[in-house]
C-alpha cells in the first residue's frame, strides 16, 4: 500500500515540475526514470514527439561496463554516455526534468555524469 501511495505522490510531482519544464528543438528535454535495478534517461524534443537519443543500464556496451558497479557509479556512467550520444547528434544545451524523482542519489549522479560528458543544463 505505501508503495502505491508514493507512486501517486511522484505523479503529482511530475505533473508539477512538467508544467514548467518543456524541451524544444533547441534545448531539448532528458528525462531521468529509476527502478530498482535499472535507470533510464532520454533526450526528448516536445515539439516534435520524439527521443533523440537514450541511454539506460541495459544498452549495449554500458550494460556490460556496468556488472560490476551498482547505483551512483552507474547512474554516473548513464549520464557520461548519454552527454556522449548527444555529442553525436550536435546537442549541447538541455533541460533536466528528474521525472518527479527526489533530487539526489542516482538522479544527481546522472546529471553530473551528463554535465561532466559536457551537456549544458
Amino acid at each position: 500500500m505505501a508503495n502505491k501511495r508514493g507512486n501517486i505522490a511522484r505523479q503529482r510531482r511530475k505533473e508539477r515540475v512538467r508544467k514548467k519544464v518543456v524541451g524544444s528543438d533547441a534545448r531539448p528535454r532528458v528525462c531521468v526514470f529509476r527502478s530498482n535495478k535499472h535507470i533510464y534517461a532520454q533526450v526528448i524534443s516536445d515539439h516534435q514527439g520524439k527521443t533523440l537519443a537514450a541511454v539506460s543500464t541495459l544498452s549495449g556496451e554500458l550494460a556490460e561496463a556496468t556488472k560490476q558497479t551498482k547505483g551512483v557509479e552507474t547512474a554516473k556512467q548513464v549520464g557520461l554516455a548519454l552527454a556522449k550520444a548527444c555529442k553525436e547528434k550536435n546537442i549541447t544545451q538541455v533541460v533536466f526534468d528528474r521525472n518527479g524523482f527526489l533530487y539526489h542519489g542516482r538522479v544527481k549522479a546522472v546529471a553530473d555524469g551528463a554535465r561532466e560528458g559536457g551537456l549544458d543544463f
